[in-house]
């Protein structure tokens, strides 16, 4: 792992490594031809914050970064999993199998080249280039627009959070404007704490062109109008592939003056250091809630996957090994000899046949062990501490008593009679809906942040029988796997096979 104190040590390449070329721009233009190959690139130099010149850049991430990306993007729909926590497996499949299905890697060789790449890039594969009909070329470009345009903003330029700006958008006397349907607006926002602005994002993604980005362009202008008092930045990221082309993402960019972000619920704002809401969790109530927002998709495939399919992964509990690093959220654990150390001293002190001696020694050592769960229908693995599930059992909680008291909004309260007659209406209906249950969440935020503080504190001494539905202890994995190549932030964890990484074609 990067320590902290070597920010600006070249990356390491991993075995899921590969290059990403970035074109920062004052504005839309027509398609870059070519130039994702031939252009002068320079390294990424500026984590967690916006480049100071554009032009083109060449960052190096890893797979397992861009998964994490296109998990936690999109519409929040865990409303309505209440009543059917199972179908966030699936929400969860739906939003890395495009990714999955259409794209490959392949070997290049760029015109200047820059020490330290990994020589790799994404690309479309076979079956999208030769057999995949235009709507389902139309799914792999709205996901990795989505993706592209989170892996960017907050991997690469330190974004906090990022939230659907139909649920009312950063500022709450904005909110009515923001959920106005006649408006066309971004797709997303949120805050950068550093540079202490909001941002606006537009994400398109497939074979973007300067009619695909113009509409975007005029989304964003359209925000701008609405958030003009306020210092933002307007961000249009593109993610193009072509046919025997590489992925590379264009973002036209704005900024604009105006008074500073409003203060946090819970107190003053003060700009922190490059980060991620995580990074931050014991020392703000709306980071932990954030968090706990984010993650609820993966907290409900845990909390409903059967028993027998659930296990533990132990990880150092000093969460400062596993903070932001210079090129991502995510901390690759394949070359972290400390974690590796101390699994092989637990297997080696405690037969794997007691297990309750083995879980103890493992918490006596200063390992916490993760909950995790293998989506089915993917080799992904995703799983979270103890702290974060007892923070995101509680928001599901405080949900539900939200959702019973919504009108219409759970399953078994709606009435084929009352369907409305066409899609435009029924839209509607849906996000009156959405917006009920919004506003009855902010009317209930200090309050549900005090419970969740409380929930998250109490976590770390609980047992996961105590938390889980089924009241069992999942089994504890300390065995070394060498094809998975897993992944952690300072509360969750992400997992993925080698060999199911997108096709290579050399």
């Amino acid at each position: 792992m990067i320590p902290a104190d070597l920010s600006d040590a070249p990356p390491l390449v991993y075995a899921d490594s590969l290059d990403i070329p970035v074109l920062i721009r004052d504005g839309p233009a027509k398609r870059p031809h070519q130039q994702w190959r031939t252009a002068k690139a320079e390294p990424w130099t500026s984590p967690g914050a916006f480049p100071a010149a554009d032009g083109w850049y060449l960052p190096t991430t890893t797979w397992r970064e861009i998964i994490k990306a296109a998990t936690e993007v999109g519409r929040d729909v865990t409303p309505w999993l209440h009543q059917a926590p199972q179908l966030a497996r699936g929400e969860l499949v739906a939003r890395v199998a495009p990714l999955y299905a259409y794209l490959g890697m392949h070997d290049v060789e760029p015109k200047h080249p820059l020490p330290h790449a990994s020589g790799r890039r994404l690309t479309l594969n076979a079956v999208y280039e030769h057999g995949t009909e235009r709507s389902g070329k139309n799914i792999l470009g709205y996901r990795l627009g989505m993706t592209m345009a989170e892996w960017a903003c907050r991997s690469l330029m330190g974004l906090g959070q990022t939230w659907h700006i139909e649920d009312g958008g950063p500022v709450p006397a904005l909110a009515a404007t923001f959920k106005d349907p006649s408006r066309t607006l971004p797709d997303l926002w949120g805050r950068h704490e550093v540079e202490n602005a909001y941002w606006l994002i537009e994400a398109k993604g497939g074979n973007v062109g300067l009619p695909h980005l113009a509409p975007g362009w005029k989304q964003l202008a359209e925000g701008g109008k609405v958030l003009h008092a306020f210092a933002h930045r307007r961000i249009l990221c593109g993610a193009s592939v072509q046919s025997k082309g590489d992925l590379f993402i264009t973002i036209d960019h704005e900024q604009h003056p105006g008074q500073p972000p409003l203060p946090p619920a819970n107190g003053p704002a003060q700009p922190k250091a490059p980060g991620a809401p995580e990074d931050h969790l014991g020392e703000s109530d709306d980071a932990l809630m954030e968090t706990a927002r984010a993650q609820m998709l993966v907290y409900l495939a845990l909390r409903s996957a059967p028993p027998s399919q659930l296990r533990t992964v132990a990880l150092p509990g000093d969460r400062s090994t596993r903070r932001r690093r210079p090129d991502g959220l995510t901390t690759p654990l394949e070359r972290d000899s400390l974690t590796r150390a101390m699994r092989a001293a637990v297997r080696a002190e405690v037969p794997p046949t007691d297990e309750p001696t083995r879980r103890a020694h493992t918490r006596g050592i200063g390992l916490d062990d993760f909950l995790t769960y293998r989506i089915p229908g993917t080799e992904l693995q995703l799983g979270m501490s103890r702290r974060l599930f007892a923070a995101c059992d509680q928001l599901h909680y405080e949900d539900q008593v939200i959702a019973e008291r919504t009108p219409g909004l759970r399953a078994e309260d709606q009435r084929i009679a009352d369907e409305p007659a066409n899609e435009e209406a029924e839209e509607q209906h849906r996000r009156d809906q959405r917006r009920v249950f919004r506003e009855t969440q902010d009317q209930r935020r200090e309050l549900i942040q005090e419970r969740l503080r409380d929930a998250y504190e109490d976590g770390a001494t609980r047992q996961w029988s105590d938390l889980l539905p089924a009241h069992q202890e999942p089994r504890l994995d300390l065995d070394e796997h060498p094809g998975i190549l897993e992944a952690a932030t300072p509360e969750t964890y992400l997992a993925l096979r080698q060999d199911d990484l997108p096709y290579h074609r050399r």
